[in-house]
């Protein structure tokens, strides 16, 4: 009898605000340094928020600016597939979300959820093809608003996304930059779109990511549904307290 393909029995996911790849009140540009920072965790997949597409001023003034977008020179060799939504687009450039993904990206969308205002937010929804695999792995890249109104209404639309692209039963994986210092979101995703927060359900409490020098915020999730967990870690403060304002999350995803 012939051997059966092996089939991924689990994800490594990691979510980490890039800052636009600079430290801290923007005094230095770091984004080398992050990318290899982010190739030593090993993660299947990557969900990034504040990452730039372009910025005409920086890449002239600045003497190692990629010449690439920044979520494609974070990629590099490592993660084949990424996709990218634009949210902010200003006279210079513009940033968003990006997924970076081991695996092929077989459908990608990018839902802008601002609230009225100046502060431009998405979701970015990836699906994801795993081999030998009969369902697909769904999973959105988030940064919700700083007001709780806008939040709110953003959480809202992230569950009306969930049940109307998500299948009922794909596994789903929410990550990235919730901005919900208050822990609001746990039960309005539990509620709306049967999600759980992998830090809630093994500790007891969302981690602290915020400032990443010393972290009092919990901002940063990932959040799970037809999915288990192992490992839930917050990364060690070096090298990452001077890589990004935000710690990085990563996990194990049972699939």
């Amino acid at each position: 009898m012939e051997a059966m393909t092996a089939q991924p029995t689990s994800l490594k996911v990691m979510t980490v605000n890039t800052h636009k790849g600079f430290t801290a009140l923007n005094r230095r540009f770091i984004l080398p340094e992050l990318r290899e920072a982010v190739r030593t965790v090993g993660a299947d997949v990557v969900f990034l928020q504040e990452v730039l597409g372009t910025h005409s001023r920086h890449s002239r003034k600045i003497d190692n600016w990629p010449e690439a977008p920044h979520y494609e020179f974070l990629a590099d060799t490592m993660w084949p597939q990424f996709a990218y939504g634009r949210n902010a687009v200003y006279p210079k450039g513009h940033h968003g979300n990006a997924v970076l993904s081991k695996f092929p990206i077989v459908h990608y969308r990018n839902h802008d959820v601002s609230v009225l205002g100046p502060e431009k937010r998405g979701l970015l929804h990836c699906v994801l093809r795993l081999p030998a695999r009969p369902v697909d792995v769904h999973v959105i890249c988030t940064h919700l608003g700083l007001a709780e109104n806008h939040r709110q209404q953003q959480l809202e639309l992230l569950c009306h996304i969930v049940r109307d692209e998500v299948p009922a039963d794909a596994p789903l994986i929410v990550a990235g930059d919730f901005n919900d210092w208050r822990g609001k979101a746990h039960a309005i995703l539990e509620q709306g779109a049967a999600l759980h927060e992998v830090f809630v359900r093994a500790h007891g409490s969302a981690a602290r990511t915020f400032p990443a020098r010393f972290p009092v915020l919990p901002l940063d999730r990932i959040y799970v549904r037809n999915a288990a967990v192992h490992a839930p870690v917050v990364l060690p403060r070096r090298p990452w307290s001077h890589l990004s304002d935000h710690a990085p999350l990563v996990a194990e995803i049972e699939l």
